[in-house]
């Protein structure tokens, strides 16, 4: 059962609850008013000019349930928790397309989620990212979840897909969710508007003959659901595209937009 929650939003914060703790951090799009000032109780509050205040003694790390799975939770200096749970939904909607006969790729997998998800469905899943901490990370997500069906790879995505041609090696199902601008693990420069289409020409080809999905999100202000359909549709004329915002959502709180995503089902 997920312990995550998004307890209140506004006045450019958010306050979600990962397991027994409370988080306040910035949100620049939560621009509407606060709905219940008297929630606002956070253990910790975090802002890029002071860093972390503390209001109780936090554990260095702990565990909180996302998407059905258990996530090592960590305060990092900047700002970060170690879980994106505005992608839960996403690969919640996508377990079905999974199971002990697909082969899945996880590009820019950071510290896991969805690679665990489909994991657990039975899949064969290659997680890559060009973070060693962040491939550590995720192993040790791996280790909670007690689940061994993964090949760890730290590397440039555009590189290793590249090889990935070059071997004819094929996978069912894609994941990737690129940074706006990122570094590969050998220093290598990526930029979202020049290296995107790239990038999804060399997943079409590594995509298998019957392929299950391949699924786009990105958190890049600009490109929007419409922005991803048309990269996305110029690639896959003939298959159906979903697009749409990611969000963080409860029945307490107003919904959070949280980037957009495009999913092509075969």
């Amino acid at each position: 059962m997920d312990d995550y929650v998004l307890l209140d939003s506004g006045d450019e914060q958010k306050l979600e609850k990962f397991g027994e703790f409370t988080v306040q951090r910035a949100c620049p799009q939560a621009v509407w008013k606060k709905q219940s000032s008297e929630a606002w109780k956070p253990d910790a509050i975090f802002s890029r000019e002071k860093g972390w205040q503390f209001f109780r003694r936090l554990p260095a790390l702990w565990q909180a349930t996302v998407g059905g799975v258990v996530c090592k939770i960590q305060l990092t200096d900047f700002g970060h928790l170690g879980v994106f749970p505005e992608h839960a939904t996403l690969w919640q909607s996508l377990r079905s397309h999974a199971s002990a006969n697909t082969n899945i790729l996880n590009l820019f997998a950071y510290s896991g989620g969805a690679t665990l998800a489909f994991a657990q469905q039975g899949s064969k899943v290659c997680h890559l990212d060009a973070s060693k901490g962040m491939v550590d990370w995720a192993r040790e997500n791996a280790a909670l979840n007690k689940l061994e069906n993964v090949r760890w790879i730290v590397d440039d995505a555009l590189k290793f897909l590249k090889r990935e041609v070059r071997r004819q090696s094929r996978y069912d199902g894609i994941l990737l969710d690129p940074p706006t601008f990122g570094r590969g693990s050998s220093g290598e420069v990526f930029k979202i508007e020049t290296d995107l289409r790239p990038l999804l020409e060399l997943c079409k080809e590594v995509l298998s003959d019957k392929p299950r999905f391949l699924t786009l999100s990105c958190h890049t202000p600009g490109l929007t659901p419409i922005a991803l359909h048309n990269v996305v549709s110029q690639l896959f004329p003939k298959q159906k595209i979903e697009t749409g915002e990611m969000a963080l959502t409860s029945a307490e709180a107003t919904p959070i937009p949280s980037g957009s995503f495009a999913k092509v089902l075969f």
